[in-house]
């Protein structure tokens, strides 16, 4: 039987002002990364194991009630679940001190950091193969994650990507309504009006590769299917038709899930045109399997 597993704040536990040089228990707080909704991204050390992490921590007045902690419960149950090399691993999740701190391993960058800078197509092709792999054993493990977007990839040395930020993710078993969640320029049309399913993470994953190869995303929305001149060069066809069918606003024509879309690349044998890349026997494209959605 699963164990229950509840996050629990207790009542005598104060929560003081977080400043850059504060500690946490083992933790010490050395820049701000970022600030999202609810909260804050900070680079830290690890006093104890003596590395770099980033910790995660919401606002506190997003801990004052049931759901937002519910929110937080679900956030760290589906990262403890996930286990693959290009999904960011969960390190600590806990109250410390009154505030609630998710660690996880410090990145170089986000992959929307390094798309300002020029990029070869051999490395894009490299992310692009990871970023799928990710996609396609997250909702091979039934998880639906709901802002695939550049921010939430984070780079690391040796060209490794990782998935991050499952936030609003959910585990998926059958298409249900939630809100329309998501990040405006990459949500897919039907997750926009809360019917978010598989097909919406596969959209949002293609506008990321567009972008990655083309240098920008198509005008959103769009009902039809933007021009692919600027992808064509230096793309097999094969692989531009990947990117065009994941990227239909039509769901039904894109590829049911992040598995499909996965075992449709595996297929692909040279992405570039001059074939200087050959993806044969690349681990990252061990075939996958999940029941149809």
């Amino acid at each position: 039987m699963a164990v229950s597993l509840k996050i629990f704040r207790s009542s005598d536990q104060e929560s003081g002002p977080l400043r850059i040089g504060s500690r946490l228990d083992k933790y010490r707080l050395t820049r701000r990364l970022g600030e999202g909704g609810f909260a804050t991204v900070y680079a830290a050390t690890d006093l104890v194991e003596d590395r770099k992490v980033a910790l995660k921590i919401p606002d506190n007045r997003y801990l004052q009630n049931s759901q937002s902690l519910d929110d937080m419960q679900r956030e760290v149950r589906i990262m403890a679940k996930l286990d693959h090399p290009a999904i960011l691993p969960l390190k600590d999740a806990r109250f410390i001190d009154g505030h609630f701190v998710i660690a996880f391993p410090l990145g170089e960058e986000t992959l929307a950091d390094r798309m300002t800078r020029r990029l070869s197509r051999a490395t894009a092709i490299d992310y692009a193969v990871q970023m799928i792999s990710a996609v396609g054993y997250a909702h091979e493990q039934m998880v639906l994650h709901r802002d695939i977007k550049p921010d939430n990839f984070v780079l690391f040395p040796n060209q490794v990507v990782q998935l991050t930020d499952f936030g609003l993710a959910r585990f998926e078993s059958r298409p249900h309504d939630v809100s329309g969640s998501g990040t405006l320029g990459y949500i897919a049309p039907e997750q926009a009006m809360g019917k978010p399913t598989y097909r919406s993470d596969v959209f949002s994953l293609g506008l990321v590769l567009y972008r990655l190869f083309a240098g920008d995303v198509p005008e959103y929305p769009f009902d039809r299917l933007p021009n692919f001149n600027r992808l064509r060069k230096g793309l097999s066809k094969d692989f531009v038709d990947l990117i065009k069918k994941a990227i239909d606003p039509t769901p039904n024509r894109r590829f049911r899930d992040g598995v499909a879309m996965h075992n449709a690349m595996s297929k692909i044998k040279f992405p570039l045109t001059d074939r200087s890349i050959s993806l044969t026997g690349s681990n990252a494209y061990a075939p996958m399997t999940r029941r149809a959605a």
